[in-house]
């Protein structure tokens, strides 16, 4: 049987490079260094070693986040339509969801943007389908129902409507004398809010750009954008966000 380094390959080195967090090339090269022009044919890995390269990689990645810093109370995900179009999107969604909670998430915000209302019904059946790890409330623009479950879905219920909606509740109390204007605060806004969450990190895939999401709840998150899109996304693109959470100093606006 093939040894699974090579002759002349230095085991500490490989373990220094990892150490250094050098970022992987997005191929099934996995946590393999590469240069350019230097596949991972020509230099005779064979699939068993790039897969317990791959393996070793995300082990050590999720170990190091688990003794470093701390983690995300709240995970949002924003992802559009589009990105569901795609064979495998729901199921890496489940995984997704699967990894918030690994590592000590209490609740999940996923938003999905639309270009096409006429697809919110569609999109909402393929919810309730979707295997989840914790209980899951999805809202849509004509659902104002506050969600409050572990996992949190809007499918089109952008930060603007959401924001004007609980304003114009707000004004109907003050109209109907049961607020007074001068004492709002805050917390009156946040309680109509459809969702109450705080994120502390936020992932979006694919561009650097977020759509119409939780415009007041997201002002103190961490914004973390993947340069994969969403067919592309895998567990240690999730780990990686996470890494880079807790290289941030939160200051909350300060």
């Amino acid at each position: 049987m093939a040894p699974l380094v090579r002759a002349g390959h230095r085991t500490g080195g490989y373990y220094r490079l990892l150490e250094r967090s050098q970022r992987p090339v997005a191929t099934d090269s996995g946590c393999l260094p590469t240069t350019a022009g230097d596949s991972t044919a020509e230099r005779g890995y064979s699939p068993v070693v790039k897969y317990w390269c791959v393996g070793l990689y995300d082990w050590y990645l999720g170990a190091r986040i688990r003794h470093t810093g701390t983690l995300p109370e709240t995970v949002a995900l924003v992802i559009t339509e589009q990105d569901l179009l795609g064979a495998g999107a729901y199921d890496t969604l489940a995984s997704f969801l699967r990894w918030a909670f690994e590592f000590d998430a209490g609740q999940v915000v996923v938003y999905v943007s639309l270009r096409d209302e006429t697809a919110t019904e569609t999109l909402e059946r393929a919810f309730e389908e979707l295997d989840t790890p914790r209980e899951m409330a999805v809202r849509t623009p004509g659902d104002q129902r506050r969600a409050e479950t572990p996992v949190q879905v809007s499918i089109g219920l952008g930060g603007k409507h959401e924001f004007a909606t609980a304003v114009r509740s707000l004004a109907g109390g003050i109209e109907r004398g049961e607020l007074a204007a001068e004492a709002l605060t805050e917390a009156d806004i946040e309680q109509r809010l459809v969702f109450p969450a705080d994120p502390d990190l936020v992932v979006k895939t694919g561009a650097e750009r977020l759509s119409d999401f939780m415009i007041w709840q997201s002002v103190y998150a961490e914004l973390h954008f993947t340069d994969v899109n969403w067919r592309g996304f895998r567990r240690r693109d999730y780990l990686r966000a996470l890494r880079d959470y807790q290289t941030r100093q939160r200051r909350f606006g300060e």
